[in-house]
This record gives C-alpha cells, sequence and structure tokens, in this order.
C-alpha cells in the first residue's frame, strides 16, 4: 500500500528558503514488489540502478528493515527506526528485505535552509543514516504533512517547510541524544553541573571547582560538557548570567555597577563589554528599551 502527493511551489515560496515536493508513506509486505507503483516521473526507480534526485528526501522506517546504498556508502542496513536522507545528485537505492518488508514515510525537499545545513557540516552524505529509535512524535510529524499536502491550502508550503525543520531538527537531537545517554555516569554529571551552575550565577564558583566537585579533571569535564551541550562550561555559565543581567536590568533598579559585581564580572566595564557583544547594545540602552 502506498500513498503520495506530489506539490508545486512558486518563485516566491522558494524565497522561504525551503520548498516541499512530495510527501507519502507505504507499507511493503513479506514478498510483497518493490519499488511500488504510482509514482510520479523521476521518483520511481529500478533499485538495481539506483538513481539521482535533483532534492533532499527524509524516509523514516518505524518497522522492517532493508537496505541502502549510494556514492558513499558501499552498503548499509536499514533497521527500524532509522532516518536516512538522499541528497541531490547523489546516486543512491534502497529497498526493504524481502522477508523482512517496511513500513516507510518520506518527504522531499530543497531549498537554501538545507544547503547552508550540508555546508556547514550538520548533514552529509557521507553519513546519511541516523538512528531515532521509534517515535509517535516524527510520525506525527509526516502524517500531518501529508494531511496538509492533501488540503493543499494557501501558503501550505510554509506550513510543510516548518514541519520538515522540526523533523530535521528532531533527527539530529534524537541520535545524539540516544548516543550519549549510554553512559548514564555522564548525564547524571552532566546535569548536576548544569543545575549547580545555574544555582550559582551570584556566587564565586568556578568551573574548575565545578569539575571537583564532579569528580573529574578540568579537561575531561570541558570535554564531556562540550559534547552534551555544544558550548564550553565557561561560555555556558557566562551566558547565564548576562541572561539574568538582562532580568535584573528590567525588573530592578539596581545600577549596572552592581549588576556587574552581583554577577561576578571582573568590573562594570567588562561586563558592559560582554553585554553589549551578546545583544548589540550597552547595557543602559538595554534597561531604558525595556522600562
Amino acid at each position: 500500500m502506498q500513498e503520495s502527493k506530489y506539490l508545486v511551489a512558486n518563485s516566491r515560496d522558494a524565497q522561504w528558503g525551503l520548498t516541499i515536493s512530495t510527501v507519502g508513506h507505504e507499507e511493503i509486505k513479506p514478498g510483497d514488489s518493490y519499488p511500488t507503483k504510482g509514482h510520479a516521473d523521476g521518483y520511481f526507480f529500478d533499485i538495481n540502478k539506483g538513481r539521482e534526485l535533483n532534492e533532499y528526501q527524509l524516509l523514516y522506517q518505524p518497522e522492517g528493515q532493508g537496505i541502502f546504498k549510494s556514492a558513499h556508502v558501499k552498503e548499509a542496513i536499514i533497521n527500524a527506526g532509522d532516518i536516512f536522507i538522499l541528497f541531490p545528485g547523489e546516486w543512491h537505492t534502497y529497498y526493504p528485505l524481502q522477508d523482512k518488508g517496511w513500513k516507510s514515510y518520506w518527504i522531499g525537499f530543497k531549498g537554501k535552509n538545507m544547503d547552508d545545513r550540508v555546508r556547514a557540516g550538520f548533514l552529509s552524505p557521507e553519513k546519511p543514516i541516523y538512528h531515532v529509535g521509534y517515535s509517535s512524535g516524527i510520525i506525527n510529524l509526516y502524517e500531518d504533512a501529508y494531511k496538509t499536502a492533501l488540503e493543499e491550502a494557501a501558503y501550505s508550503q510554509q506550513t510543510l517547510a516548518g514541519i520538515v525543520n522540526h523533523l530535521i531538527g528532531l533527527m539530529y537531537s534524537l541520535e545524539r541524544n540516544i548516543i550519549l545517554n549510554k553512559n548514564e555516569e555522564h548525564v547524571d554529571m552532566m546535569n548536576r553541573a548544569r543545575l549547580l551552575i545555574r544555582e550559582s550565577l551570584e556566587d564565586n564558583l568556578t568551573i574548575q571547582e565545578i569539575a571537583k566537585e564532579m569528580g573529574v579533571s578540568y579537561s575531561n569535564f570541558r570535554k564531556l560538557f562540550k559534547e552534551f551541550t555544544g558550548i564550553a562550561p565557561a561560555m555556558y555559565q557566562q551566558d547565564l548570567r548576562l541572561q539574568r543581567a538582562k532580568e535584573l536590568l528590567s525588573t530592578s533598579d539596581l545600577s549596572i555597577k552592581e549588576i556587574a559585581y552581583r554577577l561576578k564580572f571582573e568590573s562594570p566595564d567588562y561586563f558592559s563589554s560582554k553585554f553589549k557583544i551578546k545583544t548589540g547594545v550597552k547595557p543602559s540602552e538595554f534597561r531604558t528599551r525595556t522600562r
């Protein structure tokens, strides 16, 4: 069983940064022929010859098992709970195993937003497969996309673009969390460390002292912290202090000098410099705008 919808985007839609061309889902039972019929020109392919697309596709297999091959991946198993990405201009082929079958959801799209992520190294043809496990949230997003595509209301391209961005974000974060959460001791340590940093913004507690309290060296603590948050612990602490400074500037009558020393900045000038770098305005300007 296969259901799909093909869409047309206009030049104005393209300026949004992401346009959607196809949404669909299928269920291939063990022994069923594959690919299924009903695909538009340019989408149907011979699994032995493969194909190239002029767009990205994001495919999620919540059930079953199959094979994936591409110009960068010789051969890989697609397991239940895997999402894989097809890249424009990249030769590929994929299919369910005859004795397993699969359920599959897909959405096809193109645009600058996705191109920028690939150029920045977030996504790559060298790593097209992400294991996210069974996720009702992901399935709901695909189903919402299909419903939106069927209705094809005015400006539905923008709604679909939002769904694609949500899917990509979920895919990326779910896999990283699955990997990181395999070490429960590290997860617990990072949760405790982040809470300690948040609770000590007005104290002189240093990152080195926090590492010591966690029972690890500063270098190991810093490495783990950056793996979990994407930011160094000292920068994390400083950003939280700057967020707290915004609250105090907006809701209290404390002077800028008092706020700087209360939040343990070296000096009012240093505080003002960091605040402007982060927000684009001086603390006094921020206070005037928010009062």
